[in-house]
């Protein structure tokens, strides 16, 4: 395990770890007024690292999967796009792991469970939900798939094909070739869950971002 992906499991591990139990003084504070006490200070720090790592984890996202990704498809050649994805997708769920801990660390700060509402505990979940999918992809996923692509790379350069554009050769060339359209088929599959989880965190946030466009009102 890298540095990178031990930063994230030990920010996943504080962040689950202030979910189930809150700190002391929290519970203290929550006995005496009923919700926590922060300074002013010390509310808005917090409040300011959870929008920036709400927002770097939403705009990656939403450039990764919707826009950079598709015009890295439709313009460079199939090999060196996913080799160029391979370097590229575990530090982007590296990034969006981290981001997301920080997100729910800083909401169960914010709001304990023991006080918060409905919709702040449900916020809690939604980042939950959003970060353990991302690990999913991190930890399984996105190995998985590049294990499989590399695999698949090495049958097509056997079929010389590869350095095109699009998918249309390798169709061809799974036509008559029985090991090519075996691991085309298992790439699709773990792909397709890797996509889905994907888009899975996608809407967690994109679900975030609707209480936090709520707390903006006047």
């Amino acid at each position: 395990m890298g540095l990178g992906q031990l930063l994230v499991v030990m920010l996943s591990l504080v962040a689950a770890g202030l979910v189930l139990y809150p700190f002391q003084q929290q519970r203290e504070d929550v006995k005496v007024s009923g919700k926590p006490s922060y300074s002013g200070v010390g509310v808005v720090l917090i409040s300011l690292l959870h929008l920036l790592s709400f927002a770097t984890s939403f705009g990656s996202s939403l450039w990764v999967s919707f826009i950079g990704g598709i015009i890295m498809f439709k313009n460079l050649p199939r090999h060196q796009f996913g080799n160029l994805q391979a370097h590229m997708f575990p530090v982007y769920f590296k990034l969006v792991a981290a981001c997301g801990a920080i997100c729910v660390i800083s909401v169960t700060i914010l709001h304990p469970w023991s006080v918060a509402t409905g919709f702040e505990r449900l916020q809690v979940v939604v980042l939950g939900g959003s970060l353990g999918a991302t690990l999913l992809n991190l930890f399984y996923f996105q190995p998985l798939t590049m294990k499989v692509m590399t695999q698949r790379h090495k049958v097509e350069r056997q079929e010389n094909i590869g350095s095109e554009v699009g998918m249309s050769r390798n169709s061809e060339a799974a036509k008559r070739n029985p090991e090519l359209a075996k691991l085309n088929k298992r790439f699709g599959m773990i792909h397709g869950f890797s996509s889905l989880c994907n888009l899975f965190s996608f809407a967690c946030l994109s679900f975030h971002s609707w209480y936090l466009a709520s707390q903006m009102l006047p």
